[in-house]
């Protein structure tokens, strides 16, 4: 991997390492919830590129550390302004693409875009406005009972949902090349971490299934909210969200997110139900 020059940097920005930890997690406390998935990824790799399977860069101003970019498989701006965005589009034009997908806070990724747009190529989908939506308090409506942690023995009953809730998120099957051993080992992963939830018929088959992405000390972040097709429509989706939001709140963080495509218009009114408000608006870029 090409990787920007250390601390000679012309325009302040180098790469973070472990003895930066400090610096960045004061950048990503200006908003711990916007900001969980970096926060977590530098948690728990110590910034170290060995573990991180990418870098984190940052930009500093007169030896201050101002704002973040992980650039990996997925480039997230952290704590950005458009100055500082503009300065890591122009630093990421100088390397070969890394990432798959741009997302994060809508203001700063369409600046990286609109500074990458004409090298990067036409994107496979953009969704600009995907409310980020957080919950800081128990449920406004009762928890559906049945919704609990999956246990390890029940991967195989979970995975097939996990692949077609992805399939239909994101336009392309986790398998596709040649993928399914990753996918199914990330799945096993959450499931290990006690972030995997799930309810499940008399018949065994998953019904209802979420899981959270990742957590900090103050956020956690939910994903791969999922409704079986065949039950939509029944109410089911609300109350289930309640008992994912309590269960983590009680075992993870005090504050739960998620962020959701505008045009889901059934999830968006499940979440506002459960008791979720909008603080932000995300936007993603995929390739």
């Amino acid at each position: 991997m090409t990787s920007i020059d250390a601390r000679t940097s012309v325009d302040g920005v180098v790469v973070l390492g472990p003895d930066d930890m400090a610096a960045f997690l004061a950048v990503t406390r200006r908003d711990p919830v916007v900001n969980v998935f970096p926060e977590y990824r530098g948690r728990s790799t110590h910034l170290d590129p060995r573990w991180l399977g990418g870098e984190v860069w940052g930009r500093f101003v007169d030896g201050t550390l101002v704002a973040a970019l992980h650039v990996g498989a997925n480039a997230v701006p952290i704590s950005c302004d458009a100055e500082s965005a503009g300065v890591f589009a122009a630093r990421m034009r100088a390397l070969p693409r890394r990432s798959c997908t741009l997302v994060g806070p809508r203001s700063s990724v369409e600046v990286l875009w609109e500074g990458l747009r004409d090298l990067w190529g036409e994107p496979r989908d953009v969704r600009w406005d995907q409310p980020h939506l957080e919950i800081r308090t128990a449920p406004a409506i009762v928890p559906d009972p049945s919704v609990r942690l999956v246990e390890p023995h029940e991967l195989e009953a979970l995975y097939p949902a996990c692949v077609a809730m992805y399939t239909e998120e994101v336009g392309v099957s986790p398998e596709a090349g040649g993928n399914d051993e990753l996918y199914r080992a990330r799945v096993r992963q959450l499931i290990g971490r006690r972030w995997s939830f799930a309810r499940f018929g008399e018949d065994g088959r998953v019904e209802f299934k979420a899981e959270v992405a990742c957590a900090s000390p103050y956020a956690a972040q939910v994903q791969g909210v999922w409704v079986r097709p065949d039950l939509r429509g029944r109410g089911i989706a609300a109350p289930a969200t309640a008992a994912v939001v309590q269960l983590a709140r009680t075992r993870i963080a005090p504050v739960v997110s998620l962020y959701v495509n505008d045009f889901n218009h059934a999830a968006r009114a499940a979440y506002t139900k459960v008791g979720f408000t909008h603080t932000a608006t995300f936007s993603t870029v995929m390739f």
